[in-house]
């Protein structure tokens, strides 16, 4: 298939049709706003419904009800979006409904900006909503990892009957690469349990509420039971140069790409620097983190927010070994030289 030359978020919107998605529900906001807007044009032309609701509020309890009647559907945000949203996934987590989630990252907190951050980590992976439950993460660094993921996020959320967050920033979200959608027919599910008419069968009844204690202990240790399947079968990670490497830079999304170019410079003046990229922020890569630090004798988490992904790191390692971090913050990109400023000060330190 030819390539196409598309920006993140069209690649996305793309990518969810290809996938079999044929409803969003969404409020626009920048710097997600492509997305909406490409599929207000695409979704009818493939039978689907675009609806731009009054608010993210509303946007995610229309995914609520189309993912309980068995759709695929998908809904897009940038950070305070998805705030609003937060309260509508727990319910979606709670009710076991598979959705898609993106959330293109401004800067915060507050209304902040419209430039790239990655200030939402720790919203993403452990504080999205109330109660005991988890999104997959998933984050590509790539227009093509963004296409990529999205159909991979379709598929894992009807296998674990789970939301799924695409997480990206402004950045990957503007940027414009040749992308190739692949041409293979989705992978379908059984939805035995969707709310689709109860003519000739028992009704299904889709809930959160339940009362007893008990029995809400009942469903929080069957979400349990399901979250660690899913650290044991779906955790992704990518590791660039770290069979010897001595420092090892830990960072995803956009970052790592920045992160990438100054261990390669790091390299050529001899220091012993690799990569290591987290793809599933959740469930966290924690024993492919263990792999590429074996021979290590510091990390560096490189991020724009002011290191929140350091603390999965160390839990990673066990403090074997120290780990620093660089973060740039409120919509700022470190550069590969600022990067590699810090490589070098840690290589003084361990090496002398």
């Amino acid at each position: 298939m030819p390539k196409e030359l598309m920006d993140g978020n069209r690649a996305m919107a793309e990518a969810a049709v290809r996938a079999g998605c044929r409803y969003f529900f969404g409020y626009p906001i920048t710097p997600q706003s492509e997305i909406p807007e490409y599929l207000s044009l695409r979704l009818p032309q493939v039978g689907g419904v675009y609806l731009q609701a009054e608010s993210e509020v509303s946007a995610i309890n229309m995914v609520y009800g189309a993912a309980g009647a068995g759709a695929r559907v998908l809904t897009a945000s940038s950070s305070p979006g998805i705030s609003l949203m937060s309260e509508g996934i727990s319910y979606i987590a709670a009710a076991e409904l598979p959705c898609v989630i993106i959330n293109v990252m401004r800067g915060g907190p507050g209304l902040g900006n419209i430039a790239p951050a990655q200030g939402d980590y720790n919203q993403a992976v452990r504080g999205i909503g109330h109660g005991d439950f988890n999104l997959i993460v998933l984050a590509p660094n790539s227009v093509q990892e963004m296409a990529d993921y999205t159909i991979l996020a379709f598929e894992l959320a009807d296998k674990y009957r789970n939301p799924v967050m695409i997480l990206v920033d402004g950045l990957l979200g503007q940027m414009m690469e040749p992308v190739e959608f692949k041409e293979e027919p989705p992978k379908q599910f059984p939805k035995p349990w969707a709310t689709t008419g109860a003519k000739d069968r028992p009704r299904n009844i889709i809930n959160t509420l339940f009362i007893e204690p008990e029995e809400l202990e009942r469903l929080n240790l069957k979400l349990q039971e399901k979250y660690e399947q899913i650290k044991q079968e779906e955790c992704r990670c990518e590791n660039y140069l770290t069979e010897d490497a001595e420092i090892i830079v830990a960072a995803f999304g956009s970052c790592s790409r920045i992160a990438k170019a100054a261990v390669e410079e790091a390299r050529e003046l001899g220091i012993k620097a690799g990569l290591c990229r987290p793809i599933t922020l959740w469930p966290f890569p924690e024993e492919s983190v263990r792999k590429a630090a074996q021979k290590a004798k510091a990390c560096l988490t490189a991020e724009m927010n002011a290191g929140q992904m350091v603390f999965d790191v160390r839990m990673a390692l066990k403090d074997r070994i120290p780990v620093h971090h660089y973060g740039r913050m409120g919509g700022a990109v470190p550069t590969p030289g600022e990067i590699l400023a810090q490589i070098k000060k840690i290589e003084v330190q361990i090496n002398g």
